[in-house]
């Protein structure tokens, strides 16, 4: 886990920091050479801006390089307008030049990458959103694995990790605290997402102070909804023990409660996982028409 916070800190604050300082600080040869700085700053902040989970240290944060980015781009400009257009014939500025059109290319992918997780060709499900009492974050989902992890295990393709933000934007009071109070969407009651059956149920695996884990249990406590004319199961996972308000056999209907998160299981701290499988393969979800990426809001 240290090192995934590390990852946020150089994603969240290090790379967007050192390239706008650059952006600004720059002393630019020609209007190209700041063009290709002020592209590369652009793809950076792209990309981190879309493809990063914002909620640990405040999903505002991610607004702010924005706004910062846009008038370090202007006061830029100011000083690029008069300058040349082509760069002056010397190995320096070539490598330079060579330097910024790889990372260009680079980061340019990662967007494109990104970008194609927004949507799905396959045909998605609809849903009742699960969750009815604050500002729920989607953590994991989309269908890139940029994205979505899940994406890697075919089973759980689309699946949807969601927590909850504080004013703060925050998911927990903390960085990553031991106390599952702390985290804003524990004990939070969780609903049917559709109308149908349930076909299997557990409500016994104990609750899990973070970091520590269930590998034996992936699914921890959790319910497996039969949706009614859909022909899909429906799993909604790491649920606080004793909570389950359904047994197999059971008809459900939508809006109806079922039990309330937790975090048992295979779980780095509390959250709703929820996937839709039909046929042994994960299928997309669409909540009030929307398909739900890394990022969304849901309120």
């Amino acid at each position: 886990m240290i090192v995934a916070i590390l990852q946020l800190i150089v994603v969240q604050f290090i790379l967007p920091a050192y390239f706008i300082y650059s952006l600004w600080r720059g002393k630019y040869q020609s209007r190209l050479d700041w063009i290709l700085h002020g592209l590369l700053a652009l793809l950076v902040i792209s990309w981190g801006f879309f493809s990063s989970p914002w909620s640990w240290f405040s999903y505002y944060l991610r607004f702010a390089w924005v706004l910062l980015f846009i008038v370090v781009f202007i006061i830029s400009w100011r000083k690029a307008r008069e300058l040349s257009f082509w760069l002056n014939d010397t190995g320096k500025q070539k490598l330079s030049l060579g330097i910024s059109v790889l990372l260009i290319s680079i980061f340019g992918m990662y967007n494109v990458w990104v970008f194609n997780g927004f949507s799905t060709n396959e045909q998605a499900i609809e849903l009742d959103f699960p969750l009815k009492d604050g500002w729920y974050y989607v953590g994991q989902g989309g269908n890139h694995v940029q994205l979505n992890y899940h994406q890697s295990y075919p089973e759980q393709k689309y699946a949807l990790d969601v927590l909850k933000l504080n004013q703060f934007g925050m998911r927990a009071t903390g960085i990553y605290p031991e106390q599952l109070s702390k985290y804003e969407i524990y004990e939070d009651t969780l609903y049917s997402p559709c109308t149908g059956e349930i076909i299997e149920a557990r409500n016994d695996l104990p609750d899990l102070a973070p970091p520590k884990a269930d590998l034996k249990n992936p699914e921890g406590n959790y319910v497996k909804i039969n949706c009614k004319n859909e022909n899909t199961t429906i799993l909604i996972a790491h649920m606080k023990k004793g909570s389950i308000l359904v047994e197999a056999g059971d008809a459900v209907k939508t809006g109806q409660p079922i039990g309330l998160v937790g975090n048992s299981g295979n779980t780095t701290e509390p959250h709703l996982h929820i996937h839709a499988e039909k046929d042994g393969k994960g299928v997309p979800i669409r909540f009030d028409g929307k398909f739900l990426v890394r990022n969304s809001l849901v309120w």
